[in-house]
C-alpha cells in the first residue's frame, strides 16, 4: 500500500491539532478537538493528545492484525489516558478528544473505521464513490445552532448553549469522540471491502473534507480526481482559495491518500 499526506495548519505559527501517519499497511488520521478552557483541565493540550493517540495506533495496529480497527482503537484510548490520568482531569467534558479515521489492509479486506466528523471515501469500480461518515456531531451541533447564534459572543447565555451542546459527547444518543473512555471506540461506523474492488481511499479531516461537505466545489468523485492528479497539496490548496473567498475562517487540514491495494 502506498501514502501520500500532508497536514496543514489552519494558518503559519500555529499548532496543529490534527495528526496522520502510516505503517506498511494501515493509516490513521486525527482531528484533535479543541475547546476553550481546556488547557486548564489538561495542560498536555489537544495537539498533545491527538498525537500521542495517532502514534498509539501506529504502533499497535501492526502488533493487532486479528483485533477489529474498534478494538485497536479502544486499546489506544486507554493506554494514552493512562499517560495523563494522575495528572489531568480526563473526564471534564472539556478535556482533549479527537475524531478519528482508520484504514487497514487486511488480507484481501481493506477496513475502515470512522468516529466523530472525519471522513473516509473508497475509490470503488462503481462511478460513485463509498463515502463512510459519522454524522452524529453535526446533526447534534446543528440543532444547538439557532440558540447558539441568538446569543452574544461571551455571554453567560452563549455559554449555558456550549454546555448543553457537550453534555451529549460520549453519551448514549449523543455524538462520540476518541477521548479518556475507550467504550467510545464500540461506537465508531466501520466496515470493509474486497482489495480488489477499491482504486484507492482517502482519509480527510473536516478541514479538508470541506471542499465537499461545506463548500461544495467538488463532489466525491470529484475530490478522487483532484488528488490522482494533483496529490493531497493541491486538495488543501483548493480549501484555502474557497476559505479565503468565502471568508470562512481556516481549519487544520490533512489527507492521507492511500493506493496500489493490490501491490505486493
Amino acid at each position: 500500500m502506498r501514502v501520500r499526506m500532508t497536514s496543514v495548519p489552519a494558518r503559519p505559527g500555529r499548532v496543529n491539532e490534527d495528526f496522520t501517519g502510516a505503517t506498511p499497511t494501515a493509516a490513521v488520521l486525527l482531528d484533535g478537538a479543541g475547546i476553550p478552557g481546556a488547557e486548564a483541565i489538561c495542560g498536555h493540550g489537544v495537539a498533545w493528545y491527538a498525537h500521542r493517540l495517532g502514534g498509539c495506533l501506529l504502533g499497535l495496529l501492526p502488533l493487532r492484525p486479528d483485533r477489529s480497527l474498534s478494538a485497536v482503537l479502544a486499546e489506544a484510548i486507554e493506554q494514552v489516558t493512562a499517560e495523563h490520568r494522575d495528572t489531568c482531569d480526563v473526564a471534564d467534558p472539556i478535556s482533549p478528544s479527537a475524531a478519528v479515521a482508520m484504514l487497514r489492509l487486511s488480507g484481501e479486506l481493506v477496513e475502515y473505521l470512522v468516529l466523530g466528523d472525519t471522513v473516509v471515501v473508497l475509490d470503488t469500480s462503481d462511478e460513485t464513490p463509498l463515502v463512510v461518515t459519522d454524522p452524529r456531531e453535526v446533526v447534534i451541533s446543528r440543532s444547538y445552532q439557532p440558540a447558539y447564534e441568538a446569543t452574544a459572543e461571551g455571554s453567560d447565555e452563549r455559554r449555558q448553549v456550549l454546555r448543553e451542546l457537550r453534555a451529549h459527547r460520549n453519551r448514549p444518543g449523543g455524538f462520540w469522540l476518541a477521548k479518556d473512555d475507550p467504550r467510545a471506540a464500540d461506537e465508531a461506523v466501520t466496515g470493509n471491502r474486497p482489495a480488489a474492488e477499491l482504486a484507492g481511499a482517502v482519509l480527510l479531516s473536516n478541514g479538508a473534507s470541506r471542499l465537499v461537505d461545506r463548500f461544495g466545489d467538488k463532489d466525491w468523485a470529484g475530490l478522487l480526481a483532484v488528488l490522482a492528479s494533483g496529490g493531497p497539496a493541491e486538495v488543501v490548496r483548493r480549501v484555502r482559495q474557497a476559505e479565503a473567498r468565502d471568508a470562512v475562517a481556516a481549519d487544520d487540514a490533512t489527507i492521507a491518500y492511500c493506493t496500489g491495494f493490490d501491490e505486493d
